[in-house]
């Protein structure tokens, strides 16, 4: 296998950059949560999972937490005329 040409490789390193750099700034929960979710892809991961890492009383706490989380409205759907 022929290794890649430099420039090449300096081009495309650039653009990694370059496209991270125009990327919006997350807020800290906002990063904590696409991190989480690309764990959870990567290894299979389960809510029943990620609750049993944490001490019960935490785990706990998270649950209700969700459960007391309000819900988002979910739009109705638009009527159209035949």
């Amino acid at each position: 296998m022929l290794p890649k040409d430099p420039f090449k490789q300096f081009q495309e390193e650039l653009a990694a950059l370059e496209a991270r750099k125009n990327q919006p700034e997350l807020s800290p929960m906002e990063k904590a949560k696409a991190e989480f979710l690309t764990l959870k892809r990567r290894y299979g991961l389960h809510v029943a999972d990620v609750i049993s890492f944490f001490p019960e009383e935490e785990g706990v706490a998270y649950l209700e937490e969700l459960m007391s989380a309000p819900k988002p409205k979910q739009r109705a759907a638009k009527k159209t005329k035949a």
